[in-house]
Parts: C-alpha cells; structure tokens; sequence
C-alpha cells in the first residue's frame, strides 16, 4: 500500500505534481482555494501574457495549442489549466483552502480546511506559489484619500482608474506593462528601484528562450557558476519594454520613490508631482502561518527546503523560484520538478 499526498495548491505546479502522481498510481488529492481551476490567472491584470513562448509553457503531456513563438494570454492559459486538469482527471477540490497544517503523528499530517473539515496525508506538496499577495509599502500610508491605490492584483484595467497621472511604482516586469497599457488612456510615471536587467526577445530568428533552454543556461543549477550568474542577473525579456522603449511610449522615467503627502510624490532626484493613481507593483510577500510545524520554517516563516525536499520529512514543495534552477518559478520548470519531487517522494516512502 502506497503513500496518500495531499497538494496543496492547483495551478500549474500543483497540476503538474498530480500528473506524476497519478502516473506513479499513488493517492492523492490537490486542494485549492478558488471557484475554478485556473481562476488564479484569470484574476491577474486583463493584459497578462506568459514570459515563455508556447513552445516552452506547457506542462508534460498535453501541448499548448497556437504559434509557438508567441505569448500565451493570460485567459488562454488559464483555460490550458482548466482542460489540463479534466484531460487526466486530476481530482483537484475547489473553495477548499488550508488553513492548517501539522503532524498528526511521527509520519502523518492533518490539514484543517476552512470549512472545518480535515484531511489526513501521509505526505504533503506545498505547490502554493510564491507570487501570492502583493506588498504595500509602509509609504502608501502617507498618500491622502484623494489618490486611488491599487496592487497588481487589483489592477484589471485602464478603465477602472480615474482621470489624471498614474504612478507606477516599481519596474519590473508587471510594472512596466501595467505602465506602457494605462499611458494610453493617461500621464504615467514610473519609479524605478534596483537596476533591470533585459535580454532580446529573439536571437538569431529564434526566441532567447529557446536559445537559453538548448544551451542548458536555464536548467543550470542554482549553486552552479552559471547558475549562479543567472540568479544575480535576474534578467526578462525585452518585449519593447526598454527604458528608451517605455519613454518612446510617453512614459516618464523616475528614480525611487521617498516621500508621498496628500496628493503629492517625491523621488530620489528631488522631483515631485501631484497624483490621481498610484500603482503599487513592488513584489509579493508569501503567507506561510498555515504551516504549523517549526522545523519546515524559518524564523521569518519562509519555507525551508533543499530542492524541494523540507527538512521536515513528508514535506515536499513543487514550483519554488531557484527551487533546482531558473526554470523551477516557469512553466516550463514544473513538469521536471514533480517528476523529481514525486520521485523522491516515494523513494522516501518505502524507505519508511
């Protein structure tokens, strides 16, 4: 008698360790806290694309259908998801978020759910991701209530905000979208942070991805020198979203943020200007007091894992950014990692 697992999340990564799971014939069940699988995408901004072309973005054993050097959208693939999970009967549980977990005994978990109800596993796979609630500077406090705020994951479109200058703050590559689609309909200004680094989008005829993929730079692993390289780069493509591009747009390119009062911002070069909108697009904080054993965490609450493996045995993880690589946080990563997390998962198992 094999393993029972619970996963613990049902977007791409969680999906893609239920197909290794079935694969395996082990029993499982992926828990996730949405109306429908997918719909953690189709909350995003209306504009979202993937980073990676299609040819590259599909998970193992089901093709993402179109031009494969183009861009999924974010509703195409979150429908990808949705037959994804019906194409292999993935029995994934929808509305259900954990809100607990702990040992149950020396080789057992007990998650508690908000419903009340609990599920016992023999092993877990946290596949919540890391992207999941967006941070808001301590700074937004100093802005009065004449300026609309919004995070990414509030920002659906141009037409929700107010007339008059937008700041987007922060440029990676969120803001800098969400910059270049609301600077038609309104001023923008973009507050930079740390410097960016972008590659081309092609090479040579060919996505820089592909390029990337082939030559094993994005598989490298993490301790590696080129892994390492690559980590301290940090680099996405230039989709014409340059600074030269984004003030070709119209645009206003800005150094850090540092004071806001009422309706006015200040930044780092000592310029100032008074605002309607203020986008917040500074990154993500990741929720982990749900995970109620000391030992598979940190001191700050982040996750502690080796490649995937927690130091907690029967705690693994699937779609970690630098999990194994640069590819371990994309698409094109997941698949390869629950094949090696659901491998070692059972390994693990019948060593017990």
């Amino acid at each position: 008698m094999g393993p029972f697992v619970l996963v613990i999340g049902g977007g791409p990564a969680g999906l893609a360790a239920g197909y290794h799971l079935k694969k395996g014939g082990v029993g499982f069940v992926i828990v996730d806290n949405h109306g429908g699988v997918g719909d953690s995408w189709r909350t995003r901004y209306d504009s979202l694309t993937l980073f990676t072309p299609r040819q590259l973005s599909a998970l193992p054993g089901l093709e993402l259908l179109g031009n494969r050097d183009l861009y999924p959208s974010r509703d195409e693939f979150a429908d990808y998801l949705e037959r994804y999970a019906s194409r292999f009967a993935l029995p994934v549980q929808l509305d259900r978020r954990v809100v607990r977990l702990s040992k149950a005994g020396n080789d057992t978990f007990e998650a508690e759910l908000d419903d009340g109800a609990k599920i016992c596993a023999d092993a877990v796979i946290v596949a919540t991701g890391a992207f999941q609630h967006a941070v808001v500077p301590q700074l937004s406090k100093r802005f009065g209530y004449q300026v609309l705020q919004l995070t990414t994951d509030i920002y659906r479109s141009p037409g929700q905000l107010p007339d008059g200058p937008v700041l987007v703050v922060g440029d990676g590559a969120s803001g800098r979208d969400i910059a270049v689609e609301v600077r038609k309909t309104q001023p923008v200004i973009l507050a930079t942070g740390r410097p960016r680094k972008l590659f081309p989008e092609h090479f040579l005829g060919k996505s820089t991805w592909w390029w990337l993929n082939g030559l094993g730079v994005i598989k490298a692993p993490a301790h590696s020198w080129v892994g390492s390289k690559v980590k301290r780069l940090d680099a996405f493509p230039n989709r014409d979203r340059s600074v030269k591009s984004m003030e070709r747009h119209g645009v206003r390119i800005v150094p850090r943020l540092t004071h806001g009062s009422g309706t006015e911002a200040r930044f780092a070069d000592g310029t100032a200007v008074n605002l309607r909108t203020i986008i917040w697009a500074t990154g993500y904080w990741e929720d982990s007091a749900w995970l109620d054993i000391g030992d598979a965490k940190a001191p700050d609450g982040a996750f502690l894992h080796n490649e995937g493996h927690s130091p907690v045995r029967g705690i693994y993880f699937v779609g970690r950014p630098w999990q194994r690589n640069r590819a371990s946080a994309l698409i094109m990563g997941m698949g390869a990692d629950a094949e090696t997390i659901v491998r070692r998962l059972l390994s693990d198992w019948r060593l017990r």
